[in-house]
């Protein structure tokens, strides 16, 4: 049938599943929102205050769902405010197809009105991108973004279609998808094997799971290979859910914020196991002291990632989830008891703790954590709020907590939370947010009342930027140089302004209430918890030290 390019536009997405695209319409793109219009009830549309909120949303329903995310901006702002977003999933590895279009093919290149070379900004930023200058051809560029988004190790893919081309007609043939068939690379058999001999010869193993665990689905496999190795187990950030926070074999987050008991045993351990992880500098502490004493075996899908951070001993290059099953045919029950058992005395030795009386950023996060009994969706911006949810929220599952981990985003958490509330509508989604983050995007709180999505919004409130501040009060001398937000600005009555409910914390007592009152809204609301602002995140890495070196607020008392 004859269509526009447009109109292709939207057959493509039906033919790839998508059933929510987030985005902000423009002059370049007004064809592709004509034709979604003829198709809203079909692909429902979320209309955000900002390019870069559709850009995150589109990445949270991806973290959330394990489907692409569809972002939609128009020529030159609208476009350049997607960058964001998009170099945030290139850095966690989220499947995001973003489309934009641009001025017409003959104005290219001239510097027309709102003309901008995504395109050329995005190339190092994207698994792949687009200008697509021939109608002919839109349709299966649209098929291979969404095919090399999801495939391998997933990313995101822009798309860029200048206005003219999505007038242009001609000839459009539906095609069949099946957007979860996913072709996995065959395992190299003798790495299995190098593989096979190490775990039988450990007698101090340590698992350490990232990202990639989660992406690839393994969690399942992941819990049987802990078990039959006989091992405890570490994650990143981006690995939390992978394997249940719950569990007896999990010792906490490693790392710069990571427990002592996971520090301590990755540095004593004689064989890591590094199962989807990229060895962030915020993981290994300095990475010439990381895991000295053991040999590494890192499974990860992408190549390039081997040895890239830490020279490895052995590796297999591969699907997470397809290794793992492998290893777990091939492996017998191992018994490492006594190495358990001296870990264990670390977990009891070095539990995470807080002041227990006044309202602080753990106990909120504990809070939730009961109230939702463990089964929300965590969404968080960046800083001190983050790591609190990531030391203090147990996390069982994959996909419950959506967090920038490799580009760091403060303001990615609120867009995100739209995105996974959209995306898992079952699910209680909560986004934790200091307040420096919250005021980089909390405009989409007026798209979260506007189409009653009702994300609970907690800003931990502490007046400053925490993170920044705790590292001006231990490393610059309590130099406090920009980090005081001593405003006037009013949360609670912003939130009302917009829409949304709006809930003061000032005790333990009123956040609880408040967030039990939350739960039963129904609408968006938000919940101003405020905290002391010297409140700090332990344990602790000094940057440039081993994470062997961690230290706690005890320690740097009695130093």
């Amino acid at each position: 049938m004859q269509l526009t390019g447009a109109e292709i536009v939207i057959e493509c997405l039906k033919e790839q599943g998508v059933d929510t695209v987030f985005g902000y319409p423009g002059g370049a793109i007004l064809n592709v929102y004509d034709a979604l219009y003829k198709h809203s009830d079909e692909i429902n549309h979320i209309l955000t205050s900002h390019e870069q909120g559709a850009s995150h949303a589109a990445d949270g329903y991806a973290r959330a769902t394990g489907k692409v995310g569809v972002c939609f901006a128009t020529s030159g702002p609208g476009a350049t405010n997607l960058v964001t977003g998009i170099a945030t999933a290139y850095m966690d590895s989220i499947p995001v197809v973003a489309i934009t279009c641009n001025v017409g093919v003959s104005l290219l290149g001239k510097d027309s009105f709102q003309e901008i070379d995504i395109a050329g900004i995005t190339m190092p930023i994207t698994k792949h991108n687009y200008i697509v200058k021939d109608v002919t051809k839109l349709a299966d560029t649209i098929r291979s973004a969404f095919e090399i988004a999801r495939t391998g190790r997933p990313g995101p893919v822009l798309i860029d279609i200048p206005k003219d081309v999505t007038a242009n007609i001609c000839e459009y043939e539906k095609v069949e998808v099946n957007p979860t068939d996913i072709a996995r690379k065959p395992i190299n058999e003798a790495e299995v094997e190098v593989a096979v001999e190490m775990l039988k010869n450990t007698k101090k193993p340590f698992i350490f799971v990232g990202g990639g665990a989660v992406l690839s689905g393994a969690s399942e496999s992941l819990a049987e290979f802990a078990h039959k190795l006989d091992a405890p187990v570490t994650d990143s950030l981006m690995g939390k859910g992978a394997f249940p926070g719950t569990d007896d074999l999990y010792t906490g987050m490693l790392g710069m914020h990571g427990t002592k008991p996971s520090n301590y045993g990755v540095s004593q351990c004689d064989l890591l196991v590094v199962v989807g992880a990229r060895f962030s500098d915020r993981v290994t502490g300095n990475a010439s002291k990381f895991a000295n004493n053991a040999k590494v075996l890192q499974i990860d899908i992408d190549p390039a990632e081997i040895d890239k951070n830490i020279i490895t001993d052995a590796s297999i290059t591969g699907d997470v989830d397809t290794v793992l099953k492998l290893l777990n045919e091939k492996l017998e029950q191992q018994d490492h008891t006594e190495w358990k058992k001296q870990i264990d005395e670390y977990k009891a030795k070095y539990p995470l703790t807080y002041h227990p009386d006044a309202l602080t950023g753990p106990f909120v996060i504990e809070e939730i954590y009961k109230q939702t009994n463990g089964d929300a969706v965590i969404t968080t911006e960046v800083g001190q709020h983050q790591m609190w949810a990531a030391q203090f929220y147990k996390y069982t599952k994959p996909r419950t907590l959506l967090t920038s981990g490799g580009l760091g985003t403060m303001g990615y958490g609120l867009g995100a939370s739209l995105g996974a509330k959209m995306g898992v509508p079952e699910k209680t989604v909560v986004n934790i947010a200091g307040d420096g983050c919250f005021r980089m995007n909390m405009n989409e709180i007026a798209t979260a009342a506007r189409y009653n999505i009702p994300i609970i919004q907690v800003v931990i409130n502490n007046h400053v930027l925490g993170m920044v501040r705790q590292w001006q009060t231990l490393f610059y001398g309590k130099r406090y140089s920009a980090t005081v937000l001593n405003d006037a600005v009013d949360f609670v009555k912003l939130a009302e302004a917009m829409g949304a409910a709006g809930i003061r914390a000032t005790s333990q007592e009123e956040f609880k209430e408040a967030f039990a009152k939350a739960l039963t809204l129904g609408r968006p609301v938000v919940i101003d918890c405020q905290i002391d602002s010297d409140d700090k995140v332990w344990p602790m890495v000094a940057p440039g030290a081993a994470i062997s070196e961690a230290f706690s607020e005890e320690d740097l008392e009695n130093k």
